[in-house]
């Protein structure tokens, strides 16, 4: 029977199992993780400093990169609102397009690559050289003393990331918009406090960066855990995270953006 069927359709059967069981594997290590959560809140400092491993080392790269984005948006929001004597609302553009759709993805996507690929490489190696075995032999339970500070801390951080990486956009528009080109402040901040709803719009923003926040932490410590304890096998966890992330982060904004707008 399988001779009948052609080696394409066989070879995107199988990749098509494949994405099926990572998912799984996936879902399966973070039910995990979540029912050893309580040491990471009993021991919160455990938790505290894994938000400063991925939180606050993660704010330069976060911060650099808003104002960039938001001085690129004011730029590119003015060039085409000029157009049609809109220029004054380049305010409320800034604002909605990081507010709604750059700001959590595009903070997600660095938090990712950085911190993402640290957390992966960090249990990676605490794998290779056999450290998570040594918790085992000493009754510890590596879930709960290992991954479970490090989701938590990366999943807590996310959100507080992309209200600073918004924040600094918003900066850097102004920059542009008011200081550079000499669109009026009053009629610059004005329209925005009356085009931007916190309720619609920031507070969904705030859900979308706290859902990938929850996929990019879950995938990081699953590839961490299941890495080959050999070099070779921390790298390739380390890419697979990255890779696996962003996917996930681009799914799962289509379906919140499709929920959210028809909400």
């Amino acid at each position: 029977m399988l001779k009948v069927i052609p080696s394409g359709f066989r070879r995107v059967g199988h990749f098509t199992l494949e994405i099926a069981e990572g998912i799984g594997a996936v879902v399966v290590f973070l039910a995990l993780t979540l029912r050893h959560s309580g040491t990471s809140f009993r021991r919160f400092s455990l938790t505290i400093r894994e938000i400063f491993f991925s939180g606050v080392m993660s704010l330069i790269i976060i911060l650099v990169s808003g104002l960039f984005v938001g001085m690129v948006l004011g730029l590119q929001g003015y060039e085409t609102l000029q157009t049609y004597g809109s220029a004054e609302s380049v305010g409320v553009l800034v604002a909605l397009s990081l507010t709604r759709e750059l700001g959590p993805v595009v903070s997600a996507l660095l938090f990712a690559s950085r911190a993402g690929s640290a957390i992966t490489a960090e249990i990676g190696l605490m794998k290779a050289t056999e450290q998570l075995s040594a918790m085992e032999m000493m009754a510890i339970n590596p879930i709960a003393r290992v991954v479970g500070p490090r989701f938590w801390g990366g999943v807590l951080s996310m959100p507080l990331l992309t209200a600073m990486f918004i924040a600094m956009g918003v900066f850097g528009g102004y920059l542009v918009a008011v200081v550079m080109i000499g669109v009026d402040p009053g009629a610059f901040w004005s329209q925005m406090d009356g085009r931007v709803d916190f309720g619609h719009d920031v507070i969904n923003g705030m859900v979308k960066s706290s859902v990938f926040g929850l996929a990019i932490c879950a995938i990081a410590t699953y590839q961490g855990y299941a890495a080959e304890p050999t070099a070779e096998g921390v790298s390739g966890a380390t890419t697979r995270t990255v890779v696996s992330s962003s996917l996930a982060i681009l799914a799962l904004d289509l379906v919140l953006t499709a929920f959210m707008l028809k909400g």
